[in-house]
Order: C-alpha cells, then sequence, then structure tokens
C-alpha cells in the first residue's frame, strides 16, 4: 500500500459566510494515531472514530499508521460534521486506495459519515455551494443525498448526490457513474397564496380601519404596533398579515432558503416558498433574536427575514431585549462580533408588534374599567422608548368588536387575495420607482431620497407643518408620516402626496396623540 500526501477540498461556514478549506491528510511509518489539526472543534475531532469506522464498514482498508489531518487554513476554527467526507476521502486518496488522478482541482466535498460508511445530511449547504460557485467557475460538488436538490438551486455547480463512501468511490473510477443533480424550474413554484398556515383576512368580523392600516403596512413596507384590549383580535390580525403580502420572489426565496438551511430549520421541502412569519415568546433573551453563539447561527429576527416577526405583548419583553432591535430596524442587517471573527446576517423584515393600552388591559374600553394611574400607563409604554417606536411607521388602536359586526352575515369582509392584489400593484409601482436604488418599498427610504421621491407642494405642506407642531414630532416621525403617506398615494394610484394621503397617514400615529 502506497503512501502519499492527499489533498481534498471542501468548504467552511462561518456565519453565511463561505471559507475554502483545503484537507490534507499524511499517513506514514510509526506508532498508530489519528490527529485532526487546523483549529477543529469537537464535532470535527470526533470524526476520527466515525471516518474510521465508515472505512471499515464500506469494505476499505484503515491503515494502523501514524495518521495526521491537517484542515488548511489553520487560523480558521471548523465546526460540524461536514469534513467527514473529505477526510475520509482523502485518507483513501494518501492510502492509495483511490488514484489521486481521480481528484481534480475544482472537484469540492462534503457530508457527514455514518458508521455504515452512508453519507448523512448537514446544515447549510445552500450558503456552502453558493460559496464554492462564487470562487471556482466550473465547480464539481459531492454531497450528501438529501442535500442535492438544494444544492442544485443555486445553480451554477455541478452537483453529485452521495449515498455513501463506497458510491462516491465507485463513481470517481468511473466504474458506476452518479447521475449530477439539476434543479427544474418546478422546483421554484412558490405558494400563490402566499402562505397556508394563517388566517385569511375575510374571516375576522369588523376592524375595517385596522384592515386598512394592514394593507398600508403591507404596501410600503412599514412596521406596526397594534394597541387593543385582550380579545379585540390583535393576534388574529398579525397571524393574517402575511396572507396579504407579495409572493416571494426567487431570489428572495433562495436568500430565505440559505438562512434556514444554516439553522437546520428546513423541512421536507429544500425550498422555503412562503414568506416567514416568527413569534418568539416575551421572554426570549437578546441573543435568541439577534443571533450568535461560538459559530454564530442567525437568531429570530434574521430567521424572519422577507417575511414577519411578530412580537405579542411586546411591553413584557424586557427593555434590554428590546433595544436590540432599533439598529437592525434601521439598517435591515445584524453585526454579529466574537472572539473568533464577525460576520453579519440579513434583518429584512417588517416587525407587527402587539400590546394592551395599559398594565391592566382595558384603559379606554367602553365596557371595563380601567384601574391604572397615568403614571402606571406611562412607565408601562416607557418600556418600548422613544427611540424604538420611531422606527415603527403605524402604530393603531385596536378597538373591541361588537356583538352585530361578529353576527352580520349581510357585510361580506375583503378575502386576503383582493387585498393583496392592491398589494401587489403598489410594490411593483414602488419597484419602478427606485429600479435605480437598492429600495424595493417605501419603507426603506432614507433621508437622503425622501425629497426626490415624496414632494411635497405648498398645501400639503402647510398641513404637515401644522400636524408637527401640535403632536411635536421628531424628526422621524416626521419622515415616517411622509412615507406612509407616499404609500397611501400608492394604493390610490397616485403620483403625488396630497394633503388627504397626510392626513390619514397622521391617523396611523396614534401614540403621537396622546
Amino acid at each position: 500500500m502506497a503512501v502519499i500526501l492527499a489533498k481534498v477540498n471542501s468548504v467552511a461556514l462561518y456565519g453565511l459566510e463561505p471559507h475554502p478549506v483545503t484537507v490534507e491528510a499524511d499517513v506514514a511509518n510509526g506508532i498508530p494515531v489519528f490527529d485532526i489539526v487546523g483549529l477543529p472543534e469537537t464535532a470535527v475531532r470526533e470524526s476520527r472514530e466515525r471516518v474510521k469506522a465508515a472505512l471499515k464498514n464500506a469494505g476499505f482498508v484503515f491503515p494502523a499508521k501514524r495518521i495526521i489531518i491537517n484542515l488548511a487554513p489553520a487560523d480558521l476554527k471548523k465546526n460540524g460534521t461536514s469534513f467527514d467526507l473529505p477526510i475520509a476521502l482523502a485518507l483513501l486518496v494518501a492510502t492509495d486506495q483511490i488514484s489521486a488522478a481521480y481528484i481534480e482541482e475544482q472537484m469540492y466535498f462534503f457530508g457527514e459519515l455514518s458508521l455504515d460508511g452512508s453519507v448523512s445530511a448537514v446544515n447549510g449547504v445552500l450558503p456552502m455551494v453558493g460559496g464554492i460557485a462564487d470562487a471556482e467557475e466550473n465547480a464539481v460538488v459531492f454531497l450528501p443525498q438529501a442535500n442535492a436538490k438544494e444544492a442544485a438551486l443555486d445553480g451554477r455547480s455541478t452537483v453529485y448526490p452521495v449515498a455513501s463512501l463506497s458510491a462516491l468511490a465507485d463513481h470517481l473510477s468511473a466504474e458506476s457513474p452518479v447521475e449530477a443533480v439539476y434543479s427544474e424550474e418546478s422546483d421554484f413554484a412558490l405558494s400563490a397564496e402566499n402562505t397556508r398556515r394563517c388566517l385569511d383576512m375575510k374571516e375576522i368580523k369588523g376592524q375595517a380601519q385596522v384592515k386598512r392600516g394592514m394593507e398600508i403596512a403591507a404596501a410600503g413596507g412599514h412596521n406596526v404596533l397594534l394597541i387593543g384590549v385582550p380579545g379585540s383580535g390583535k393576534t388574529l390580525l398579525a397571524r393574517s398579515f402575511p396572507t396579504i403580502l407579495p409572493p416571494l420572489t426567487r431570489k428572495e426565496a433562495l436568500a430565505v432558503t440559505a438562512l434556514y438551511s444554516l439553522a437546520g430549520e428546513l423541512k421536507d421541502d429544500f425550498l422555503v416558498r412562503e414568506r416567514p412569519f416568527r413569534s418568539p415568546h416575551h421572554t426570549s433573551s437578546a441573543v435568541s433574536l439577534t443571533g450568535g453563539g461560538t459559530y454564530p447561527k442567525p437568531g429570530e429576527i434574521s430567521m424572519a427575514s422577507k417575511g414577519v416577526l411578530f412580537l405579542d405583548e411586546i411591553v413584557e419583553f424586557p427593555k434590554t431585549v428590546l433595544q436590540v432591535l432599533r439598529q437592525p430596524l434601521e439598517d435591515k442587517v445584524v453585526h454579529i462580533s466574537r472572539v473568533a471573527g464577525s460576520c453579519r446576517f440579513p434583518a429584512d423584515f417588517q416587525l407587527i408588534a402587539a400590546c394592551n393600552p395599559c398594565p391592566c388591559g382595558y384603559y379606554g374600553d367602553p365596557d371595563k374599567e380601567c384601574c391604572c394611574s397615568e403614571q402606571q400607563i406611562h412607565r408601562y409604554f416607557n418600556k418600548l422608548g422613544g427611540p424604538l417606536l420611531d422606527r415603527i411607521d403605524i402604530h393603531m388602536n385596536v378597538s373591541r368588536v361588537a356583538f352585530r359586526e361578529l353576527h352580520d352575515e349581510e357585510t361580506a369582509e375583503e378575502s386576503s387575495a383582493v387585498i393583496r392584489e392592491r398589494v401587489v400593484r403598489a410594490r411593483k409601482t414602488q419597484q419602478e420607482r427606485y429600479q435605480a436604488l437598492d429600495i424595493t418599498s417605501n419603507a426603506g427610504l432614507d433621508r437622503r431620497y425622501l425629497d426626490a421621491f415624496c414632494p411635497l407642494d405648498r398645501k400639503t405642506t402647510a398641513v404637515l407643518e401644522k400636524v408637527f407642531q401640535r403632536l411635536h414630532l421628531s424628526a422621524r416621525g416626521h419622515d415616517r408620516i411622509i412615507k406612509v403617506a407616499r404609500t397611501i398615494a400608492d394604493l390610490a394610484g397616485e403620483t403625488e402626496i396630497q394633503s388627504q394621503h397626510i392626513l390619514e397617514a397622521v391617523q396611523y400615529r396614534s401614540l403621537d396623540r396622546i
């Protein structure tokens, strides 16, 4: 059995960022030992036992020699089980059980090995394959059979599914070639109904004004705060919100799928076809929202990217947790810094928050008396903080639904499909308006472009000035009203913002009027 130095290409992830890794194997005479170097973490070090058992059970010879595996570059920490397959392959090449001539420079390998030699699925396949395609134009990727369709979604690399270590050896030696997997157009079929998990708007009785506000929020990508007594329908409205959002585009679906792949939350389907809806409990920590860890994983706000983050009873969240939302709401990205390095995750979500009007829940309710003092109510909302509230474009009071509205059979409520058609038209108008910029909705406009895309005539400016002075608005609150008014104008098919659009936008700033 000849002994040579073997090199096999693989890839490591830090956050969503892929890093090429070369797996080097050296087998020499001496006391039998199997060492892995190159800053391997526990899961990588444990691969020694998996690789050893897999080689024997797949019919190969495990050498009783001094084995050194180096994962280069050595200054990058390696984590996860995806290095099992390239380590085993490098050993087979180093011991001449597989010819080194079969391994080409553009080939990349990753996958977890079972003890019987079969190859199991790993997380983060889509971002790994995307990183390989960025680095290598004609890359050939060998990965677990269970991950093949997910990997093929990228479409820039040749993807070969590997069922077992022996099947890989047979393919490389051309004894039993494996067919490459390619994505089909049907793989990208996205849900026409946008979501199957949520309630349709037509099933929610009454609340016409609040539904109008939710439509404006969906059309312009605005954040929403719903304030109402218990049982008024805040949660139902929030959970029906995804049904009026535009369907995911192909690019958005791939971006969301990459996040869910990294987090290990891809279900039976290999593509996320619906906009995410995340609803963390109010006991969640700041890290669970933003993401993190030694090897950073996306948090709830990143998992809600391109979808909805619903914070029910938002005032019950610790104030320190709520304040971590401020930067992601503004920048649409989360920066995670650790000793091992830094990475960033997308955070392009819409925030839907809900809370009671006071600690007891019945302030302003005509049927039940509130037992809270003004000071208690002030402290209650003070938990949100002015900077966070300024980043929420729309805050609405949700009143209790009357009995007659619940049993009104004559009034037909609009379905989510009908509302979505208007939302899609408004979004299309915005995409055409901002096609030269990296902006997809009115909510994404910053101060630099506000005057150019949201000009106000003299009459409308005068109306806004009165509102600004009367409500003592901040500069950010002033801009939010203009952006909401821009969305209202888009829904109405108007090219210019008019005074009635400003006045309607002000109606959706209920906390500014307190």
